[in-house]
Formats: C-alpha cells, sequence, structure tokens
C-alpha cells in the first residue's frame, strides 16, 4: 500500500521536522486509518537512499497518521510516495 507525504507536524509558530503528516490511499476515516499505527513506512529518496519510519498516531479525522523516520525526512520528500510495509 502507498501514501503520500503532506508536510511536516506544525503549528502556527513552530514546525516539528522530526514528524510528518501521511495521507494514506484509500483510507477516509478515522477508524480505517487506526488499523495502520504502529506500521513500518519506507521513503525512497531520488538517489535511491531508503529512510524507514514507523505511523505513531492519527491527525485529524479524515485518515491522515503521524509518522515518525529514523533520521528526519528532507524537504524534498514532501508531495512525494511512501511504502508501507
Amino acid at each position: 500500500m502507498d501514501g503520500k507525504i503532506l508536510s511536516y507536524r506544525r503549528g502556527r509558530h513552530t514546525q516539528h521536522v522530526n514528524q510528518v503528516l501521511v495521507e494514506l490511499d484509500n483510507v477516509v476515516s478515522k477508524e480505517k486509518a487506526k488499523d495502520f499505527i504502529g506500521k513500518k513506512l519506507l521513503w525512497k529518496s531520488p538517489s535511491g537512499k531508503e529512510i524507514k519510519g514507523e505511523v505513531l498516531a492519527l491527525h485529524g479525522n479524515k485518515g491522515v497518521v503521524r509518522a515518525k523516520f529514523e533520521t528526519n525526512l528532507p524537504g524534498q520528500a514532501i508531495t512525494t510516495k511512501v511504502q508501507v510495509i
């Protein structure tokens, strides 16, 4: 299953670059997104580098989840695909 990285977790004045928001394909509700908590993620850079991460929690009511990766994702990762392992 694939997902899309939406942005970093952020507030009005701060941006938490150690967590990202991920929109999963075919997940449109909070109930379906709960099944993905604890699942592993994999992001591949254009150069071939792989960064692994994990789904931490829900974010809102539309099926978006928060994820944390081993190393922080670069800004070029936003709007790119991520794989659920």
